[in-house]
């Protein structure tokens, strides 16, 4: 495999290495690294979006020139690029080193969306971020896996509000000559382009790489000139509403998939599916063995002894579901090459309980998958009930679906001032024993008026940049001064603050605390112990009731009468996201039991030492302790649970939350309340870390499933 080489040319020889990192996200979650481009303008660093392959491209070569004269950024610069050098030269499989062959990699993981960094915006949201800390996470831990998903050029959504409170959807096309992406080269130079197996008329894909660290990620783009013009935008955005362009993408993202990497030469023992988007790469691997001689029945049960499926959704809404006439359209030619008939393949996307339906993704990989796992304990027990009907005569609780915990990427997520905190008082060795609990105990080692001191530091960092967007869109958009009010400009960072932030579902419950809008106004209003709310987030493009309850929210915040203490930040994103997770001094959750598979966002702020205010629900179930936040919702209703859940969350903020932050000792510090901070990164850390994550889905699914290889 070849890359078109990337050019800086205004790139100095002693400083060729910033073009080397630059191609290679390691930089994103290593704070050396990213230093040595700040290091060389604060401002260029700034202003493009943290993006080091733009940067590059951008600044003066004078600006460079004085960088590689400068002894002092020299010293900086040696010492980060052999960091990277060694991390890249470790070549070993490390948690799986038994098992791979020399010309293989374990795991093909397969995803629609990855959330790496927002210079590269291939996410709508959580599913995509835990993608993305996966990959990041296989690297640290040398996983040998390799990534297949989508480039979507056109499909990053941004946000803005308009004057009645009605989201709007900008979309905003890649540039995909400025971040950390590269083409694969053909043998003559060229980007390499794969069709797709048997499909009519023939669609194809150019193919690009993305290095995370060690670990490949290779997207497909149809935006290509040997496509006709009706395939072209198959790839464009990510989420279609049209149910047969929806269609499309999973036939490409799985059986185009499976195609890239055998044009590559990549062999992989194993497949994962983070979600059912990508399952046709089942049929693919199956056709694979078909033709090189086995029989149907015997190429489906090695398919099935080798794949491990991840299902994220305990919404039934949520799983794809296409008409029969659509796959005939599509997949006619596909079946004969299995050696099946029609009514023999569509049965296998059947649910039993709905069979008339059409071809369900997730009960096709669920019954193509040996390995399946639900994302969370609870997530576990409602998909078990949600599919048992798919292994009849057997127990709800006995149908095989396990759970694995979703955590997250610790170096990416730790803001750096808190990793400070951590490399002074845990030992320097911390990071790479981070998912030890023991590790943790050390954290009373910090006092609490240094933890104190960094978290309020971060909250003014956070209300800072709010302000600076609300300044933005007033000055530049010529906006509504209400729109910049609604916006945060009011918010008072030596107030309570919740943070609320997430995709606007209806099931998430954004407006729950407004409930009992009197009684709000009373906590929000209060003159010595006020609160402030901020929210942030983006409901779909095709989701009138989401967009409705984020309108509600939005004209709430220029109400008056709250107090200027209600904001809603628009365009919520990565960055966005970072400053929340460090800065608010409370994460709030209330979804309605039990669609919250899991909840990665709150991991987040529990490493940062923010506790949760949280339903019992998804992690959380699993998370709380008593002791490391609150937790409510833990009695089952019947009908509408609102009213009650609303109740119970003022009843805490009033008797218990708002209390303790203002009790204050004479030298400034909430003890109570750091105590409540620090069991939150104590209890949750190394629970609730990617790197607990990925050592749990070696240990109970790959080595398993190599293991059956190797017999």
């Amino acid at each position: 495999m070849n890359l078109q080489p990337t050019e800086f040319p205004s790139l100095p020889q002693r400083l060729s290495g910033l073009g080397e990192l630059a191609e290679n996200l390691w930089w994103s979650w290593n704070p050396s690294a990213r230093m040595l481009f700040k290091m060389l303008n604060r401002q260029a660093w700034k202003e493009s979006g943290h993006n080091p392959d733009k940067m590059l491209r951008e600044l003066p070569p004078a600006i460079l020139q004085t960088a590689a004269e400068n002894q002092d950024y020299l010293r900086y610069y040696d010492v980060a690029l052999s960091q990277f050098q060694k991390y890249m030269r470790n070549k070993r499989f490390g948690l799986l080193d038994d098992f791979p062959a020399a010309d293989t990699v374990a795991v093909a993981y397969f995803s629609a969306e990855y959330g790496l960094h927002r210079s590269l915006p291939f996410y709508a949201g959580g599913l995509g971020f835990l993608a993305g800390d996966y990959l990041k996470e296989c690297s640290d831990l040398t996983v040998p896996l390799v990534a297949v998903g989508f480039m979507y050029p056109d499909g990053y959504l941004h946000q803005k509000m308009r004057e009645d409170g009605w989201q709007e959807n900008i979309t905003e096309p890649l540039d995909r000559e400025a971040a950390s992406i590269s083409r694969v080269a053909a043998e003559d130079g060229r980007q390499l382009v794969v069709r797709v197996p048997r499909i009519e008329p023939p669609i194809h894909v150019g193919v690009w790489k993305v290095a995370v660290g060690r670990v490949s990620l290779f997207l497909m783009d149809t935006d290509i000139e040997v496509n006709d013009p009706w395939n072209r935008g198959i790839s464009a955005r990510l989420y279609t509403g049209d149910l047969e362009q929806r269609l499309r993408q999973e036939i490409v993202l799985g059986i185009g998939g499976a195609e890239v990497l055998e044009t590559l030469g990549i062999k992989h023992s194993l497949l994962h599916l983070n979600e059912g988007h990508a399952a046709f790469a089942l049929l693919e691997r199956i056709r694979d063995r078909v033709q090189s001689g086995m029989s149907y029945a015997e190429a489906l049960e090695r398919v099935r002894r080798t794949t491990i499926f991840t299902t994220h959704t305990p919404v039934p809404a949520g799983h794809d579901v296409f008409p029969f006439y659509l796959l005939e359209k599509y997949l006619h030619s596909y079946w004969p090459a299995l050696g099946l008939d029609r009514d023999t393949f569509f049965k296998l996307g059947i649910h039993p309980e709905r069979p008339e339906a059409g071809f369900n993704m997730t009960a096709f990989a669920l019954r193509l998958s040996k390995y399946r796992n639900a994302v969370s304990k609870r997530h576990g027990e409602i998909s078990r009930q949600m599919w048992q009907s798919l292994w009849p005569g057997i127990p709800v609780d006995k149908a095989p679906i396990d759970s694995v915990t979703n955590g997250v990427h610790v170096p990416t997520w730790i803001e750096p001032k808190i990793k400070l905190l951590f490399d002074k008082y845990l030992g320097p060795g911390w990071v790479e024993d981070h998912d030890a609990p023991a590790v943790w105990q050390l954290i009373d080692k910090i006092p609490d008026e240094e933890l104190w001191k960094t978290h309020y530091w971060l909250k003014i960092k956070l209300i800072d940049a709010i302000r600076e967007r609300s300044r933005q869109r007033w000055a530049q958009d010529r906006a509504n001064p209400s729109i910049a009010l609604a916006g945060g400009a009011l918010l008072d960072p030596s107030i309570l603050t919740l943070g609320f932030a997430r995709r606007f579902a209806t099931y998430k419950r954004a407006d729950l605390i407004f409930d009992d809008l009197e009684r709000l106004k009373k906590l929000l209003n209060d003159r010595w112990q006020p609160i402030q709310v901020i929210f942030a987030g983006k409901a779909h493009p095709a989701d009138d009731p989401g967009k409705r309850l984020l309108q509600r929210i939005f004209n709430a915040s220029r109400d008056p009468a709250l107090g200027g203490r209600i904001a809603f930040v628009e365009d919520y994103g990565e960055q966005l996201a970072q400053y929340l997770v460090h800065g608010v001094d409370v994460w709030l959750n209330t979804p309605q039991p039990p669609m919250e598979a899991c909840g990665t966002s709150g991991m987040k702020a529990a490493l940062n030492g923010v506790p949760q205010l949280s339903l019992m629900d998804g992690w959380w179930i699993e998370g709380y302790n008593g002791k490391n936040g609150w937790a409510f919702g833990q009695e089952a209703i019947d009908g509408n649970r609102d009213q009650a859940d609303g109740a119970a969350i003022y009843h805490l903020l009033e008797e218990e939350v708002i209390p303790l932050y203002y009790q204050v000792s004479d030298e400034g510090v909430p003890h109570g309340w750091v105590r409540v901070m620090k069991e939150s990164i104590r209890s949750n850390a190394a629970r609730f870390s990617a790197r607990r994550m990925v050592k749990e889905y070696t240990a109970k699914f790959y080595v398993s499933a190599l293991s059956e290889i190797s017999v």
